[in-house]
């Protein structure tokens, strides 16, 4: 267990010292942010020249925006491919400089059953820092008495495994944590090692056997529903875990290394007292929830988007503390950065991208409207353009946002979405590409075929995919939904890890009388008669809700008996 020292005190006193330098410089220049763009863009654009994607775009021949609109179009993953691929077989130089070592790439999941694979550099992963520096110094300081108190923080790892190179691929997470300073790791509930544990169960009982003893102030992850699955947790096996505690041990039946038990053992001191104080509450209440043993000053997860529907739920678990958003990430890298709490708003990230906006009405067009960011107007929603120091040129990240506001000369964005044709409850950002991909896998495109079904999120705890087809779809495809559901995995591996990590539950299937999937088309076509030739089946609902009507006809069948 970590104890503050008076070194830990002076230590934390000049770091945060100059990390507040470093936020207040930031603030500042959101005073005078439109010329920050030009300058960081004009730094891009050379530090891809003489690569073989600088010298195939004409990047030395830019002299302006308009040279550099004109130069590089906009970019998919599947656009750039070819250039990270060649990055992955270990030629740098394809993308970025030669004399930067790539440290990992970041895996996020993309828009077909392979992933996308980000390269992390130095430079990258500074940069990254800077804006979680920036997020993270604000927060503490708007919460004092947060400071040199232990912080639950939830990573994966970042060496899932290896690309042709040799270079590891993985969370970035699992990198940040494993960089940050000794001092700010020292107050970590969790080492990296536990990142290290493919159990779900294990995992979430480990870092909650490591953490229940101590002075937690705040948790940060991605996902609220993390949070809540760590709390379920501890109180599922808290007469397992209230043992442990008494005794220093880890409990022996968990699928654990022992090459991870042995780093964890020295952080697993017996503690008597606290077991006590545990068997209490729990005798008292019935239940151990967090908000019951930890006095939190706030927590930090995503809220934005399909996330804020968790937002009821979390004082049941950690009770009545405010919430952090802590910004709209990706693999690719960092776009806002919130420095309030429970709002979904942050400040553009503008230290660390280049910025263009498509207005939403126009994403999806052959030849949408590009704005930079003193083009956007308040109120009104864009699809986000990148370009930044992983070699990504205007690249179409997929995100829905809303401008909310301004600070200094920056805009204020909240994210909304993916695109149109994508769902993420909890962060697995499934592509109605993928949903056809996964039926045609269990189909084939014989007599079996579906060719009209309706894949929809549904919100519960945890949430879930509902298949909607038509009932002799039921009687050709034994055990649709279980099928259905590992089909899922293949094709996207953030859907797999969700399922494994129990956030999301297994695919629930129901049927719809005959007909009615058609006779639904022609009633929606109708409806958007100004764009009825362009009107296209739509297999994957964006958001929960929007099954309304398929829900009034329909029968529930069963749900998956796979994975739970």
């Amino acid at each position: 267990m970590a104890h503050r020292t008076f070194l830990d005190s002076l230590l934390a006193k000049a770091a945060s010292f100059q990390a507040e330098r470093t936020t207040r410089k930031f603030i500042a220049l959101l005073a005078r942010a439109l010329q920050h763009p030009s300058d960081l863009l004009t730094s891009l654009i050379r530090r891809g020249t003489g690569r073989r994607f600088g010298r195939d775009h004409g990047l030395d021949r830019i002299r302006s925006y308009g040279d550099f609109c004109g130069q590089i179009p906009i970019y998919s993953y599947a656009d750039i491919s070819s250039y990270i691929e060649k990055v992955r077989a270990g030629d740098v130089g394809a993308l970025l400089p030669r004399d930067e070592r790539v440290l990992m790439f970041a895996l996020t999941s993309g828009t077909t059953a392979q992933p996308k694979y980000i390269p992390i550099t130095p430079t990258v992963l500074a940069e990254c820092r800077r804006g979680w520096n920036i997020w993270g110094v604000k927060a503490i300081m708007d919460h004092p008495p947060s400071l040199l108190r232990h912080i639950l923080q939830v990573t994966s790892s970042m060496n899932d495994h290896a690309a042709p190179s040799g270079v590891p691929c993985g969370a970035i997470t699992g990198l940040l944590a494993a960089t940050q300073k000794r001092l700010v790791r020292k107050y970590y509930t969790s080492p990296a090692v536990v990142a290290g544990i493919k159990d779900p169960t294990a995992k979430y009982y480990t870092i909650m056997r490591l953490a229940i003893g101590r002075d937690v102030s705040w948790a940060v992850t991605a996902n609220p529903s993390t949070l809540m699955l760590l709390a379920k947790t501890a109180d599922e096996y808290k007469t397992q875990l209230i043992r442990d505690v008494r005794d220093g041990t880890l409990w022996g039946d968990l699928p654990v290394s022992p090459e991870i038990r042995d780093a964890l053992r020295p952080r697993l001191a017996a503690q008597p007292d606290v077991a006590a104080r545990l068997d209490r509450i729990a005798s008292k209440s019935g239940a151990l929830y967090p908000k019951d043993y930890w006095r939190m000053d706030f927590l930090a997860h995503w809220t934005g988007g399909t996330m804020g529907l968790h937002r009821s739920q979390m004082p049941r678990y950690f009770g009545e503390v405010p919430v952090r958003d802590i910004g709209l990430i990706a693999s690719e890298g960092r776009m806002s950065i919130p420095l309030s709490n429970e709002t979904t708003s942050g400040v553009l990230s503008i230290t660390s991208h280049f910025f263009e906006f498509i207005p939403a009405e126009e994403y999806g067009t052959d030849k949408p409207t590009v704005l930079r960011m003193h083009e956007v107007r308040e109120s009104e929603e864009y699809f986000l353009l990148l370009t930044n120091a992983s070699g990504l040129y205007r690249y179409d990240i997929g995100d829905r946002v809303r401008v909310t506001g301004w600070m200094g000369q920056a805009p204020m964005i909240e994210f909304l979405s993916r695109d149109a044709h994508t769902s993420s409850l909890t962060g697995e950002k499934l592509t109605e590409h993928q949903a056809v991909l996964a039926m045609q896998a269990v189909c084939g495109e014989g007599p079996d075929r579906i060719a009209e079904f309706v894949l929809a999120p549904c919100w519960g705890e945890p949430p879930f995919y509902r298949i909607y087809v038509e009932q002799s779809a039921v009687r050709r495809v034994a055990r649709l939904a279980e099928r259905l559901d590992l089909a899922l995995c293949k094709v996207n591996g953030e859907y797999e890890s969700k399922r494994e990590t129990l956030r999301l539950r297994p695919v629930e299937l129901c049927t719809v009388p005959e007909g009615f999937l058609t006779r639904r088309d022609q009633e929606l076509r109708r409806a958007r008669s100004r764009t009825s030739e362009q009107f296209k089946h739509q297999y994957l609902l964006a958001k929960p809700g929007w099954d309304t009507d398929l829900q009034a006809a329909a029968a529930p069948v069963a749900r998956t008996s796979g994975r739970t």
